[in-house]
């Protein structure tokens, strides 16, 4: 008799996590190339991260991801963690290696670019200077994500002034803050604009950003996807620039961790997009 290929176990943990639509992206992709495994919810306390964690190999779990609150703390207990996540502060991927150990990896920044990349591949980050707005955990993978795809200058702005200087000041000279109130201003020349905030979401004031000094060739993206079209891409769409949602952000971010599980690098095929659009 033929072996039977090993079933195999991944999941996204948080608290709560029932919201997560990561169950339906890698599902996806494990009924596309006929995998032996599963893609589960993994609801954990705060409190029970650690033991859940030490959990994972004997359960035969590949690996899984992390979502809020436990992308920060879970790299406590972690057996090592890679370069980009330390860079990041974060870790929203796992991997069981055959050892049994943990390793921490993240892949936002990866998710980040390529859906730009995808979407408008004729766009370079090298072309001109970035600005983004944030400095909060996502903030800190599009600079990296930015930076090593060849962005020449980044311009961050942040309510928080210390905040955003602090991060600047961490990322080398590349980067430089700009106090809020010259937020608009900061747009001059720019070849793209990304939101990391939380401002424009669902039941969350609109971003307060005049676009007019934007150039209309520079790309607007916002990292949000609930709704699609933010207040933002909206304005963005009337100035004349081309938009990006975050729901390419949230599929490719995914591609990376699902090849470290299951072997395969997966692709975000038309069909994996309609039923991630229709989920929404």
């Amino acid at each position: 008799m033929a072996d039977t290929p090993a079933y195999k176990l991944a999941g996204v943990m948080g608290w709560p996590v029932a919201h997560s639509r990561s169950p339906l992206i890698h599902n996806h992709w494990i009924a596309e190339y006929g995998l032996a495994g599963a893609y589960v919810l993994l609801p954990v306390q705060p409190s029970q991260l650690e033991t859940a964690l030490r959990g994972l190999p004997a359960l035969g779990f590949a690996g899984c991801n992390l979502t809020i609150p436990h992308k920060v703390e879970v790299m406590r207990w972690l057996d090592s963690v890679d370069a980009q996540a330390r860079r990041i502060g974060a870790v929203n991927t796992i991997v069981v290696a055959p050892d049994g150990s943990l390793q921490g990896r993240n892949t936002d920044a990866f998710g980040f670019i390529e859906s730009l990349h995808q979407e408008h591949p004729q766009w370079r980050a090298s072309t001109g200077p970035a600005c983004v707005i944030g400095a909060g955990g996502a903030a800190r993978a599009i600079l990296c994500a930015l930076l090593d795809d060849g962005a020449p200058s980044i311009r961050l702005c942040n309510r928080s002034a210390a905040k955003a200087q602090d991060m600047a000041q961490e990322f080398g000279p590349r980067v430089q803050a700009v106090p809020w109130e010259e937020r608009h201003g900061a747009l001059e020349g720019a070849n793209v604009l990304v939101n990391t905030t939380n401002q424009g979401m669902h039941g969350q004031q609109a971003l307060d950003l005049v676009l007019d000094a934007l150039p209309v060739s520079a790309l607007v993206a916002d990292i949000i996807y609930v709704p699609l079209e933010t207040p933002l891409l909206a304005s963005a769409k009337a100035h004349g620039n081309p938009t990006i949602h975050g729901l390419g952000m949230l599929l490719h971010q995914a591609r990376p961790a699902f090849e470290a599980w299951f072997g395969v690098r997966p692709e975000v095929s038309p069909a994996l997009m309609h039923k991630a659009l229709a989920s929404l």
